[in-house]
């Protein structure tokens, strides 16, 4: 006897089938590789499996009526890139047939070569370690030769739609390749700080240090800044497992305070930062120095060692383009 709802293997209704495939809430991939033009290729795809560690694979199936197929079938590396919850606009974009996806978003070259999306939550390069011909798809098997990932929450997909994800981040769980990069944002007195999802603050953070001025933050949001006003801080580390910070001054474009802002970020005057809503003894540390140094606007920069660090005190910053020639 069947039970309620179920089918027997020569009865299964695919639409149905596909409908029940989707109640397996998953995250959502851009894959990208080259062509045999050099060209960068990428398709969206959600079947995404971690496979071993010893040694590091990782697996995607690609529809063999993709347009993009051809590429992944013959080529030798691909790359996952996994995507973060603001980056809807991505997965859509990837799922279209355009001819200048790669045109639209930021990627780089790691290891293999192939499209790397520079903002993505996660991305693994890989070489192809093997290929399984699987019905209407191939399993196509990676090699992870290079990986890079970041706190941001994951993009969900569940039911055809996509999906939030609560609270992704355990305790203590943060990058563990690249160094984070936090930002002193100040504007009229005040210092810009972001919720961290557990009660407290911190600072806001991007991938990486970019030299114009819009400031992507980890959450996907985008803050304009004075080019001329953003200099190095501190450089230091939190613990031996965890990667080390890079903090900058920045200055607000708006140069006010009162500018909207996205949500779960918040200025607070210099005099009265919430130290103890900080869990990281380092940044309650540092934001104590920035405090005294602001009042007295003379700014040093810090560089941690094993036995305490090092303090340098700098003068009046100045641009580069005033800086006499050598």
């Amino acid at each position: 006897m069947l039970a309620p709802g179920e089918k027997t293997a020569s009865s299964v209704d695919t639409v149905a089938l596909r409908r029940a495939f989707g109640t397996f809430v998953t995250g959502v991939t851009v894959i990208t590789t080259r062509d045999a033009t050099g060209a960068p290729r990428g398709m969206t795809a959600n079947s995404f499996t971690s496979v071993s560690l010893d040694p590091p694979l990782l697996l995607v199936c690609v529809g063999k009526s993709a347009h993009s197929f051809g590429a992944f079938n013959n080529s030798d590396s691909f790359a996952v890139n996994l995507l973060h919850e603001a980056q809807t606009d991505v997965s859509n974009l990837f799922a279209s047939k355009s001819a200048t996806k790669f045109d639209m978003v930021d990627h780089d070259r790691v290891h293999t070569g192939a499209p790397i999306l520079v903002n993505c939550l996660t991305w693994f390069d890989c070489t192809v370690h093997n290929r399984v011909d699987a019905g209407d798809h191939v399993v196509l098997i990676g090699e992870v030769k290079a990986f890079g990932t970041s706190p941001s929450a994951p993009l969900g997909f569940c039911r055809g739609r996509y999906a939030n994800v609560k609270d992704p981040l355990p305790p203590g769980w943060l990058e563990s390749h690249d160094m984070i990069v936090g930002y002193l944002i100040e504007a009229d007195g005040q210092l810009l700080l972001r919720e961290d999802g557990k009660g407290g603050w911190a600072l806001p953070s991007a991938r990486r240090r970019v030299a114009d001025t819009e400031l992507k933050l980890d959450g996907g949001e985008a803050l304009t800044l004075v080019p001329d006003a953003t200099f190095l801080y501190s450089v230091f580390d939190v613990s031996d497992n965890d990667p080390g910070y890079l903090i900058y001054r920045a200055r607000l474009a708006h140069g006010s305070a009162s500018v909207a802002l996205p949500a779960g970020l918040k200025f607070f005057p210099i005099a009265e930062l919430p130290y103890d809503a900080i869990p990281t003894r380092e940044i309650s540390s540092m934001l104590r120095r920035y405090a005294r140094e602001s009042a007295d606007k003379r700014f040093g920069i810090y560089m941690g060692s094993d036995d305490g660090g090092r303090l340098a005190m700098v003068g009046e910053a100045q641009p580069w383009a005033s800086l006499p020639n050598n």
